[in-house]
C-alpha cells in the first residue's frame, strides 16, 4: 500500500512573510488571516494523518503529526477565537449593519459547534501522540476539517473586508488587545 505522506501542504498563495514575534501587530487583519491559513494547513494535516494510521497505523511520523494538530488547536486556535469573539466582533458590531450583525452572530455561534467537533477529534489525536492506536472509533475527522476551513472562509469573504470601516484606533485597540491575549498566554505557560 503506498505510504501517505503527512508534511501539510504549502500555501497555494506562495510563501508568508514571518509572523511578528514583537510585542507589536502592525495589521491585525493580517495575522487573523494567516490563522486561517494554518486552520487550512492543520486541518488537511489531520485528515493526511487519519489516512496514514489506517494505512501504516502509529509510527512516529503520526506522533508528530498529531501533536502538531493538537499544539495548534489547544493553544493558537483558541486565542484566535477569542480575537474575534472578543475584539473584532465588538467593533464591527458598533458599526450598526444589521446584515453584518446578523452573520457574525451566525459565525461567532458556529465557533461552539467547532468546539464540539473538536472535542471529538482531540482524544483521537491524543492517543495518537502518546504512540497509542485510538481505541475509540474514528471521529469525523474529515467533517471537522471541511467545517473549520469552510467557517474561516465565511469569515473571511463575509466579515473581514468590513474591517476597513473600523477607525485607525479601533484596528489599534484590536492590535493591542491580541498583543495583550499572547502576552498573557505566554506568562501563563510553566517556564
Amino acid at each position: 500500500m503506498p505510504r501517505v505522506p503527512l508534511s501539510a501542504p504549502s500555501s497555494p498563495v506562495g510563501p508568508r512573510p514571518p509572523e511578528p514575534v514583537s510585542p507589536r501587530i502592525d495589521d491585525p487583519m493580517a495575522l487573523l488571516r494567516a490563522c486561517h491559513e494554518k486552520v487550512v494547513r492543520f486541518t488537511t494535516l489531520a485528515q493526511r494523518l487519519q489516512a496514514h494510521v489506517r494505512q501504516q497505523g502509529v509510527d512516529e511520523q503520526a506522533r508528530e503529526a498529531a501533536q502538531a494538530v493538537l499544539r495548534y488547536f489547544t493553544l493558537a486556535a483558541p486565542l484566535h477565537h477569542a480575537d474575534e469573539d472578543d475584539d473584532l466582533f465588538v467593533a464591527l458590531r458598533a458599526l450598526g449593519h444589521l446584515t453584518l450583525t446578523a452573520r457574525i452572530d451566525a459565525l461567532q455561534a458556529e465557533h461552539d459547534t467547532l468546539g464540539q467537533q473538536w472535542a471529538e477529534v482531540r482524544p483521537w489525536l491524543e492517543a495518537i501522540a502518546a504512540g497509542q492506536l485510538p481505541s475509540a472509533p474514528e471521529p469525523d475527522v474529515d467533517g471537522f476539517a471541511t467545517r473549520y476551513r469552510d467557517h474561516a472562509h465565511a469569515e473571511e469573504s463575509d466579515v473581514y473586508p468590513h474591517a476597513a470601516e473600523l477607525s485607525p484606533a479601533a484596528l489599534q485597540a484590536l492590535a493591542d488587545a491580541m498583543v495583550a491575549r499572547r502576552q498573557h498566554r505566554a506568562a501563563d505557560r510553566p517556564g
